[in-house]
């Protein structure tokens, strides 16, 4: 599978402390890379990340995000004659915690998708099982265990990843957490406040 995203944080309600934000423009030395298959490929130019991989591979990034706060990142799966170039499974985690409750940072995984099951974790899959759903979940930190209510299991080719085309997807957590694209919004009951939570937030092409 082959991405390009660029990524974005910004402040909505509460401000997050200057730790928790992001820069005017992303490096790739702010994000820890999990990869499945050793061989993938991930650069940046221009503020652009890209990732070339075969197997599944996740982007955490390094700092913690602390609620509120809005997400903002654009994505395209790229379809050009490369080797892993496929339009499928552009996924997202955020506010993102060990089931422990630790950070996510403390037990690297392997890339692989189920590997992130025992995350305490909100997470939105665009394209996933070939370009066939597209779903928004609340991970429980048990393996095995993803819970997906109807409503939140969207299956028209509109939800879809198109090929070589931009799609911005907008998850945050303020007083409730939502996810955001073009044409839809799903959302979840939250206990959040402007005391906050923290977490880790990855773009994750799996």
């Amino acid at each position: 599978m082959r991405r390009s995203a660029w990524i974005q944080m910004v402040t909505a309600v509460c401000a997050l402390a200057a730790s928790s934000a992001a820069p005017a423009r992303m490096r790739l030395a702010d994000w820890v890379v999990e990869a499945e298959d050793p061989a993938a490929r991930v650069s940046e130019r221009a503020g652009v990340i890209d990732i070339d991989t075969a197997k599944g591979l996740t982007l955490w990034w390094r700092r913690p995000v602390t609620s509120p706060v809005v997400i903002r990142f654009e994505a395209m799966a790229v379809r050009a004659g490369g080797a892993n170039d496929m339009v499928s499974d552009l996924n997202a985690f955020w506010m993102a915690r060990d089931g422990d409750g630790g950070s996510v940072l403390r037990h690297p995984r392997s890339g692989a998708f189920a590997d992130y099951d025992s995350l305490r974790t909100y997470y939105v899959g665009i394209g996933g099982n070939r370009n066939s759903t597209t779903r928004f979940r609340r991970y429980v930190g048990r393996a095995g265990v993803r819970p997906l209510r109807p409503e939140h299991d969207k299956r028209d080719a509109a939800d879809m990843l198109q090929p070589n085309r931009w799609t911005t997807i907008r998850p945050s957590a303020i007083s409730r957490i939502v996810v955001q694209r073009l044409g839809w919004s799903m959302s979840a009951a939250s206990r959040l406040s402007c005391s906050g939570r923290s977490g880790r937030t990855p773009a994750r092409p799996t």
